[in-house]
């Protein structure tokens, strides 16, 4: 494969065999070290029938099923594109939630282990089920997966601002919960208002850099401000989700005389009966991660006023995975297309119409969740972004998970976090060392790149003062 550097962050794979379009990657040569594999997965997703402009992969790209985790691509639905799950992942809607306190780092840090202490017995996590609230049976399991956020705020679990500050106003309006499977309904039933486990966390956080002054303060946030950051989705019910369509889609592919490289990239037409039952259920998916980070708000606001008297208002709440039906300009005329976006957040410009109103000059907040013990960021959508208005999701792992637990033992990770001041709170430290920060990519290095590409731009840098792991 060969691949090259057309400016600064942003590298060009030629389109040969079956690609329709080039691979596009922005990233530096240091953050493509061992990215080989990957960067096989950015030329497969280019011969998908139907892809426009490019097969793009943001800076933090690394292996995923089918697409690359860090991959971009936009097939036109009026040209007979394609919807692919694996362009989504398993993890449905996996998204970031950001909450401002009305407190500074100072005034906090006493009752640090209080709140941490407080947020150990509140915040459910691990593979297996157990939730903050479990849907009285099918039929409230269903208007959740209809209502997203509205639903739990509906029900009194958060306040009517939150949804001005979620992305689709806190759901997604075509979930179809026809399609929503028996066994994903009763994996979801379980684990509603939970973190799950692997690289999902809540972390209490302190702004220690502001970049952009009038977009942080649109925001709500302010230098020296604590804050809680959520990193969940969709949990067992999105995984079920993905698995039973990409099952439907592998049998339906003959039938429309689609062939692609790899048969994790089962995909149909967007327009056909398939590609429709899969976005619908999608969807559904979609609204369960953005009810599921809406409870575990509430329940983290109620720690924050019984240890400190504090009060956490919504900053954003974004999915990086997730495809959605988008009108962008391409070769100089206006196309609906299906946007793909795994591993990889919209990043809306400046004055765009989804936004909310008191934040709509400034462009999309973009959430960028950290690893251990390293800082995490506020970016902000860009007037002339590429990708479809995408940009980075996180620091992207470089390691297994079996690997990374190789590295370091749980002793020597909890003594270097509290050397740190950070206080942990795991649900084991042996499935911490999986997170440890030598898994991953520089979340520094890929924020520079992500907004040297032109991506996006800095708002804020957060650093942690506590985590809760799964």
């Amino acid at each position: 494969m060969e691949w090259v550097e057309e400016r600064s962050f942003r590298y060009r794979i030629e389109p040969s065999g079956g690609m329709r379009v080039p691979g596009i990657v922005f990233a530096t040569r240091d953050l493509l070290t061992d990215a080989e594999q990957s960067l096989e997965q950015v030329i497969h997703v280019a011969a998908l029938p139907g892809i426009v402009a490019a097969s793009y992969a943001m800076p933090d790209i690394h292996w995923g099923y089918g697409f690359p985790i860090g991959g971009v691509a936009a097939t036109d639905v009026d040209a007979g594109g394609v919807v692919s799950p694996g362009g989504v992942g398993f993890d449905i809607s996996c998204g970031v939630r950001l909450l401002a306190a009305d407190r500074d780092g100072d005034e906090f840090r006493p009752a640090l282990t209080a709140v941490m202490d407080g947020l150990d017995r509140a915040i459910p996590r691990g593979a297996g089920p157990g939730g903050v609230w479990r849907p009285d049976g099918p039929g409230e399991l269903e208007r959740l997966l209809a209502g997203g956020s509205r639903y739990a705020v509906e029900r009194g679990h958060g306040e009517e601002r939150d949804l001005l500050r979620c992305e689709d106003g806190g759901a997604v309006a075509d979930a179809d919960v026809t399609q929503v499977g028996q066994r994903a309904r009763e994996r979801g039933l379980g684990q509603v208002g939970s973190l799950g486990s692997a690289n999902h966390f809540l972390e209490v956080q302190q702004v220690t850099e502001v970049y952009d002054v009038p977009a942080a303060t649109a925001f709500g946030i302010e230098p020296g401000q604590v804050c809680v950051m959520i990193h969940c989705g969709s949990r067992g019910l999105g995984h079920q989700i993905c698995t039973d369509h990409v099952r439907v889609m592998d049998r339906a592919m003959t039938r429309y005389g689609i062939t692609v490289p790899d048969r994790q990239l089962a995909c149909t037409p967007v327009d056909s009966p398939e590609g429709r039952a899969y976005l619908g259920a999608m969807a559904a998916a979609a609204n369960y991660g953005r009810a599921n980070r809406q409870l575990l708000s509430d329940a983290a606001r109620a720690v924050f006023r019984r240890a400190v008297g504090a009060r956490l208002s919504l900053v954003y709440d974004v999915s990086h995975n997730l495809a959605k039906i988008e009108t962008h300009p391409v070769a100089g005329r206006c196309r609906r297309l299906c946007v793909h976006r795994k591993g990889a957040t919209r990043a809306f410009p400046p004055g765009h119409p989804e936004l909310p109103e008191d934040i709509r000059e400034f462009g999309q907040p973009v959430l960028i969740p950290g690893t251990l013990g390293t800082a995490s960021y506020v970016l902000a959508g860009v007037p002339v972004g590429d990708a479809f208005h995408s940009t980075c999701h996180g620091a992207g792992r470089t390691m297994s998970r079996h690997q990374a637990a190789r590295t370091v033992t749980g002793s020597e990770l909890r003594v270097r976090l509290r050397q740190a001041g950070i206080a942990a709170r795991p649900k084991s430290w042996r499935g911490l060392t999986e997170e440890t920060p030598e898994a991953y990519k520089d979340v520094d290095a890929v924020v520079a790149a992500s907004e040297g590409a032109g991506l996006c731009r800095k708002v804020a840098r957060l650093v942690p003062l506590g985590v809760v792991k799964g």
